[in-house]
């Protein structure tokens, strides 16, 4: 824009986020491509109305989304909710093995989704800390776009702007 001469203000283009990353999310999740059976999980912290929140993440081996979750708690519902949402997901298959932290909240979750029948039995939960490293350095490209906005100022900017960001990462990642 500055090179044509139009001067723009930051909130403009954050209202143009907010606006159709919801849309560009719908368009470009049917081409997304498939994930492979083994996923990393982690938590990272984002301000929200000048409070910590919790965003869970979880990536495939070769670094693709599967999904992700805004949550104001990190206990066993909450890995719960987002395990079920991520499994529910069309481009993800059902995983063989995922990767956790030493958070105790997911071996717990994980136990309940194969009582519920969601995951098979044979599954496996390694935690294992230090495996998680293709999400923890991709938890740094977050904290780079959030730093500047000093945090959000609502979960449904917060989640709107993370849904276009995590499909546009998606999309540089496959060509």
């Amino acid at each position: 824009m500055a090179e044509r001469g139009i001067e723009v203000d930051h909130t403009t283009l954050m209202r143009r986020v907010h606006q159709y990353s919801p849309e560009i999310e719908k368009k470009v999740r049917r081409y997304s491509k498939p994930t492979n059976d083994s996923w990393r999980v982690d938590k990272t912290y984002i301000k929200v109305k000048g409070k910590w929140k919790y965003l869970y993440r979880a990536v495939d081996s070769t670094g693709n989304t599967v999904g992700f979750m805004l949550s104001a708690k990190h206990d066993r519902k909450a890995a719960k909710r987002f395990f079920k949402k991520a499994l529910s997901s069309n481009h993800n298959q059902i995983p063989k093995v995922i990767t956790v932290d030493k958070n105790p909240a997911y071996p717990a979750a994980i136990n309940e989704l194969k009582n519920d029948k969601i995951l098979p039995k044979n599954f496996n939960l390694r935690q294992i800390k230090y495996l998680n490293n293709i999400i923890e350095q991709d938890h740094r490209s977050i904290k780079r776009i959030i730093r500047p906005m000093l945090g959000f100022q609502s979960f449904c900017t917060a989640i709107k702007t993370l849904k276009g960001r995590n499909h546009t990462y998606d999309q540089k990642r496959t060509d």
